[in-house]
């Protein structure tokens, strides 16, 4: 008899959907319009659950599914996820650390091109037809900010951090980091104050996993970041305060900022959406067929080993 798990949010890629549907009973939860319901009728066979880092699982859900031995989140974050109960209980949480890191770290980079050399406001310039209007070329345009040599701040130098920084020396970057601690095994500046670093940097990109920080990136690290600085958040939301990065836009204490997560999502702070100065995604990092189908097949592989009694791979709860 097939392992029954419960779904709680879509897995994009076919080959993944088929894999697991062969080798389990899929309930898929995300789909159902009276979930306590659902929960009732099929809770108590439930072994697995498949999560995403936003959805998480609630303690209340876990609750009902006295049986469940695995929780395998297709994402790096957890903080969604009731890691002190699950332990307490035995459950196995895991995640997919490392998939997503070329992936975080390509479009932190193209962030950060697309906010210096504005490449969303020239590609609106083109294709609404303002271009052969124009009495002098490229007159309403202004001149872009050169990414090569630029100075840049990692804020947390863990696996996306790394990357990152091996992107931008290609640019011929200096590089400088905080974290908990200096590294030994990296080339790059350690700066332990976060207000320092900002300050000596041209751009200041969050790469933290920090699942219990929160509005780290403030009015004061703003202020040091400076006019000509830019901000990129691949991270967390809840790393930047929003309210004050409006605040340094309107501003113009920095020159501008590339920002894939937000504080409440699907919800962006309405005061960014009409900004030349700002260019958005929605959560979409690690958006490519080639990551995705790696998640998707870690889940799998967490959830295979869990059952066989095996220690899975990306294992958070000890």
């Amino acid at each position: 008899m097939k392992p029954e798990i419960l779904q709680l949010s879509p897995i994009l890629i076919p080959e993944v959907r088929e894999q697991l549907a062969s080798l389990f009973t899929v309930h898929p939860y995300y789909q159902q319009s009276d979930k306590a319901a659902y929960l009732r009728e099929v809770g108590g066979r439930i072994r697995g659950v498949i999560t995403g880092g936003h959805t998480g699982i609630t303690r209340q859900v876990m609750e009902q599914l006295p049986q469940l031995e695995v929780v395998a989140v297709n994402g790096v974050g957890t903080d969604a996820v009731d890691l002190a109960y699950a332990r307490d209980r035995g459950i196995v949480v895991t995640a997919t650390l490392g998939a997503l890191t070329e992936d975080v770290a390509d479009l932190a980079m193209g962030l950060l091109i697309a906010a210096c050399r504005g490449l969303c406001t020239s590609d609106r310039y083109v294709r609404s037809g303002q271009w052969p209007l124009s009495a002098t070329p490229l007159a309403p345009l202004p001149l872009a900010r050169q990414v090569s040599g630029m100075r840049v701040g990692i804020v947390g130098l863990g696996r996306v951090g790394r990357a990152v920084a091996t992107r931008a020396a290609a640019f011929g970057c200096p590089i400088s980091y905080t974290d908990l601690q200096a590294m030994g095994d990296v080339p790059y500046t350690f700066v332990a104050d976060l207000v320092e670093l900002a300050r000596n940097s041209d751009a200041l990109i969050v790469a933290a996993a920090a699942d219990k920080a929160e509005g780290i990136i403030d009015a004061k690290v703003l202020e040091a970041l400076g006019q000509g600085g830019y901000l990129i958040n691949v991270a967390r939301g809840k790393l930047v305060n929003e309210a004050d990065l409006v605040a340094a836009l309107q501003a113009g204490r920095i020159a501008g900022a590339g920002l894939d997560v937000f504080v409440d999502e699907p919800n962006v702070p309405e005061a960014l959406l009409s900004r030349e100065d700002v260019v958005l995604q929605p959560h979409r990092a690690s958006a490519t067929v080639q990551t995705r189908t790696r998640m998707g097949e870690m889940v799998i592989a967490s959830l295979v080993d869990t059952f066989a009694g095996k220690r899975a791979v990306g294992c958070v709860t000890g």
